[in-house]
């Protein structure tokens, strides 16, 4: 339903239902992080060069700055936010800390989303299938050796997905450059 400069959408993030007005030019991104307040997906580069934007969209690792917030009408969004459950942080959370993965943060929430979405569809990556899976996410802190140890952590310790899904990882393509572009 459209009203004045406004469409009103109804989705799902990070498993409840949500409805919002939202402007026809607004990214996903700006939706999540202006209307809803989940300012755990990052703005960065806004051409979806970088990946510290990027969440599920029904399942599919999306750069969120480069989707129309319109498009998620009736989509279900998985955010960073939505990987822990209640206080219990996610596998992949835990084991990017143990590592120390995280060095200073700002990539990492879109580098465990497409972590996540990685270890859905291949519960047990290689480390070339982790360094495909995560091309798309930049480091500034180039602390990339970390943050593929923590996604073979997780996986080791069987915090993959579901190994019913097929094996190869379900992403767009605009949102997974070729690995041997990005740098490992």
């Amino acid at each position: 339903m459209t009203t004045g400069a406004t469409t009103r959408i109804e989705l799902t993030v990070n498993g409840r239902a949500r409805s919002t007005d939202v402007l026809a030019h607004h990214t996903l991104l700006e939706v999540l992080r202006d209307d809803l307040g989940l300012t755990g997906t990052k703005e960065c580069c806004l051409v979806g060069e970088c990946g510290a934007c990027t969440v599920l969209v029904d399942g599919v690792s999306v750069d969120s700055c480069l989707m129309l917030g319109v498009e998620a009408e009736g989509l279900s969004i998985t955010t960073v936010e939505g990987l822990a459950t209640g206080d219990r942080l996610d596998p992949l959370q835990s084991a990017f800390l143990e590592t120390g993965a995280a060095q200073c943060g700002f990539c990492i929430p879109g580098q465990l989303v497409s972590a996540r979405a990685l270890l859905e569809a291949v519960p047990h990556p290689s480390r070339a299938e982790i360094e495909e899976g995560l091309a798309g996410n930049l480091c500034r802190c180039a602390g990339y050796e970390q943050i593929i140890e923590a996604v073979a952590l997780a996986a080791e310790r069987g915090e993959g997905g579901d190994v019913r899904r097929a094996a190869t990882p379900d992403v767009h393509v605009a949102s997974t450059p070729d690995a041997q572009v990005a740098p490992q």
